[in-house]
């Protein structure tokens, strides 16, 4: 029995209550919200996760971060090293994206290792499949596509992105618009070459019965993928997009009268004066269900410094009621993460979740900054260390330039702003 239908018939799971004392929310509130899906707990139930987190309405805004190999770089001990500076840095979940190497055993070995929910692209692996046995992912089929789908499951996947949106009416759109970029969504441009080719219907949409009926057997989260996402700012609203977020809200609802948790994925590249417009507008159509946006990112101009350019959207987003970013690494677009950009791009993503529930009225958010400025006034750097988002960071910055001894950094020093007010104050 799922997490959403559990919650319709008024029970609290161990898994909602651990969420509700993560969220210091009331456990009931946080019931009715999943049962109006409005929040999800990704949780697959063949998985003892360390740590569960809950996900929409009225939550902390949640991060997520993305690793996997690529054909070029195959290491799983490389991969497992970015997933602990994923933890270490504190995302709440990570995706495996992997397209190099023995797919099962990388996901299986990043699950054993992993404390946190665990995602994946399960049409990745079909694409891969396909090359690897018949030289072209074309060669995919209906069958490996959800073949594959109920095997991530069976691993213990917590949630899934599935394509279905991409249909041949969105298609006959991104055809007439031309688009800069085109399809820059992975598992989005394997099914349009795809149907292209085949001049069929896109399998996932015309067996999402069939994909339901997995994700409920296993409570896996359906992360409703926006295949036709703008990968250039020149592309962003156009109407391949808008159309496959209709076709997305549809879908939206299938899945919860088949008592599925389902979240919806967006862009992508976005101007900064579109962003609340497209949250909204997500947001009405698929009746509150928890928005999930890569970024997203507001300039196209910026390679090196991604991890920026998404924050600055990421921030915007979940200020206008996004739930959850993915994350952005300094390497977007130029080549595969280290564990470093990893960590650089968790904790931007982070900040700006932080940003955004402040604006949301978060109380904990509110209380973590007036610690932090309280701390400050009284000059406590051990205090501030310990409280700050990165205190590893932080405290190596100021010892880079300040005594070790000293009880003002040296931006100021002895004219530190709170040390002449304390003097004033003592004389």
């Amino acid at each position: 029995m799922t997490q959403l239908k559990q919650a319709r018939l008024n029970k609290i799971t161990s898994e909602m209550e651990q969420v509700a004392q993560l969220e210091d929310c009331d456990v009931e509130n946080l019931r009715s919200l999943i049962a109006d899906g409005k929040v999800v707990i990704p949780h697959n139930r063949k998985r003892l996760a360390k740590k569960v987190c809950g996900i929409g309405s009225g939550l902390r805004t949640k991060v997520n971060a993305n690793i996997g190999t690529s054909i070029d770089y195959q290491s799983i001990e490389d991969e497992l090293k970015k997933l602990r500076a994923v933890e270490n840095a504190q995302a709440d979940a990570v995706m495996d994206l992997s397209t190099g190497g023995d797919l099962r055993i990388i996901r299986q070995r990043i699950m054993e290792n992993c404390s946190i929910s665990v995602g994946s692209v399960p049409i990745y692996e079909a694409a891969v499949d396909a090359v690897r046995n018949k030289h072209s992912v074309r060669d995919m089929s209906a069958k490996s596509m959800i073949d594959v789908i109920k095997r991530h499951c069976e691993d213990g996947i917590d949630f899934i992105t599935v394509h279905c949106g991409a249909t041949r009416g969105v298609l006959k759109h991104l055809v007439n618009d031309k688009r800069v970029c085109g399809v820059v969504s992975r598992g989005g441009s394997f099914l349009v070459d795809w149907m292209s080719f085949h001049k069929k219907e896109n399998p996932l949409y015309e067996q999402f019965d069939e994909i339901l009926s997995i994700a409920y057997e296993f409570d896996v989260t359906i992360s409703l993928g926006d295949a036709l996402r703008p990968g250039a700012l020149a592309d962003a609203c156009d109407r391949a997009q808008i159309y496959e977020l209709n076709v997305l809200a549809e879908l939206t609802q299938r899945a919860w009268e088949a008592n599925v948790q389902v979240i919806v994925e967006g862009p992508g590249h976005v101007p900064m004066n579109q962003i609340q417009t497209q949250v909204q507008l997500q947001k009405e159509l698929c009746k509150g269900a928890p928005f999930y946006v890569l970024g997203p990112i507001v300039t196209d101009i910026a390679p090196g410094y991604d991890h920026i350019t998404s924050a600055i959207g990421g921030a915007i987003a979940a200020a206008a009621g996004a739930d959850f970013l993915c994350y952005v690494t300094p390497t977007e677009h130029l080549r595969l993460p280290n564990p470093d950009d990893v960590h650089d791009g968790v904790m931007a993503a982070r900040i700006a979740a932080h940003a955004a529930d402040i604006a949301k009225g978060i109380k904990s958010a509110w209380e973590w900054d007036k610690t932090m400025s309280q701390l400050r006034r009284k000059r406590d750097w051990e205090g501030q260390f310990s409280t700050c988002i990165d205190p590893a960071h932080a405290k190596k910055i100021r010892e880079k330039g300040t005594p070790q001894d000293a009880d003002v950094c040296s931006m100021c020093a002895e004219f530190c702003v709170f040390k002449v007010a304390d003097e004033s104050n003592n004389n």
